[in-house]
């Protein structure tokens, strides 16, 4: 059995107080992570492509106001 599939049983005999306090948790824990993976993408360049197409839709007129 993998250490997935042994959490996932432990986690399927949470009361529903305990899920809940589970899924509180786990939202902050995934929210951060993607955060770090986030920062790291930006700092690699990652991202640039993006922003510069971005950038030139803007500024060429094809943006609209949300």
């Amino acid at each position: 059995m993998s250490n997935v599939e042994a959490i996932e049983q432990q986690i399927e005999k949470f009361s529903p107080a305990e899920l809940a306090a589970f899924r509180r948790w786990y939202a902050a824990f995934d929210a951060e992570a993607w955060d770090r993976q986030f920062e790291t993408d930006v700092k690699a360049g990652k991202l640039d492509a993006l922003a510069d197409e971005a950038l030139r839709v803007h500024t060429s007129g094809q943006s609209k106001m949300l």
